[in-house]
């Protein structure tokens, strides 16, 4: 795929969802999944500096006041950044997503988030009528934007866009393990087929890509590295990579991946690899 069928594809699942919403995801946002208390700060300022509006947590990562220590000292706008967190698996009853999204939102130091998601469907706390019509509420309050689900696989997708659907809510994105090993094509293709984002998370396969020979041919190829390789290919496949970094040259070489144009060749290699 060529760099502008890459973009008018984008543009084409973009546009399902804003025909009657408005919210624009970029195309790369900045993880902190596994950053420490003592990092995340310091890593979400300098992702702010290098260019990245997208940033994701979650309750379970037990960073959201670092986050919100981050976006207040970062000297940005709040309608310039986009602020996504989850809600954590054992508290997906009606009332349990209340409460933590009041504490996650104090946490953040916000008076409304973004994008909250389902963190993950867990059939003993997940119920979909109670749960999302929680987060329905949160939306009619002006405490949530918009309503996202994290590793739910086609029929839950299409389960929660049915119950969200009576509540008058869209399901805005999906975020799910995505890397050059896990394509997840059924998943992907539904997403794209129902306009609902994917938000691609271990976008590097946890370090695995750097060690993927067709990686490494490619970003010689390139002059590049085979981290850019994969996040270009995610993008290419209208996906939105969250990559996690502490360093500021790794921060910077994930958010240059934007610029990387991987011809049809490259692609077609890369989707070809042994998953």
């Amino acid at each position: 795929m060529v760099v502008g069928e890459r973009e008018a594809l984008h543009e084409k699942y973009e546009g399902k969802i804003m025909e009657s919403e408005k919210l624009k995801l970029p195309r790369m946002g900045f993880g902190t999944w596994q950053l420490s208390k003592a990092d995340c700060k310091a890593a979400v300022l300098k992702a702010i500096d290098t260019g990245y509006t997208f940033i994701d947590t979650a309750q379970m990562y037990f960073n959201e006041a670092q986050v919100g220590e981050a976006i207040a000292a970062c000297g940005k706008s709040r309608d310039d950044l986009i602020i996504a967190t989850k809600v954590t698996p054992l508290k997906l009853s009606y009332n349990n997503v209340l409460k933590s999204t009041e504490v996650s939102l104090k946490k953040l130091g916000l008076k409304t988030i973004d994008l909250l998601y389902v963190h993950w469907p867990t059939p003993l706390f997940y119920k979909p009528k109670q749960t999302l019509k929680a987060f329905s509420e949160l939306v009619d309050a002006g405490k949530v934007r918009f309503i996202g689900i994290s590793n739910f696989n086609p029929e839950q997708v299409d389960k929660a866009i049915e119950v969200l659907k009576a509540l008058d809510k869209p399901v805005i994105a999906n975020q799910i393990l995505h890397h050059p090993l896990k394509p997840q094509l059924k998943l992907r293709e539904h997403l794209q087929e129902k306009g609902i984002y994917l938000v691609a998370y271990s976008p590097l396969a946890r370090g695995k890509v750097f060690k993927v020979p067709v990686l490494q041919e490619i970003a010689k190829k390139h002059g590049t590295s085979a981290g850019q390789v994969s996040l270009a290919w995610i993008m290419a496949h209208s996906a939105i990579p969250i990559p996690k970094a502490t360093g500021e040259a790794h921060i910077k070489d994930n958010f240059d991946s934007q610029d990387l144009v991987l011809d049809a060749e490259d692609i077609a290699a890369i989707d070809g690899l042994k998953k």
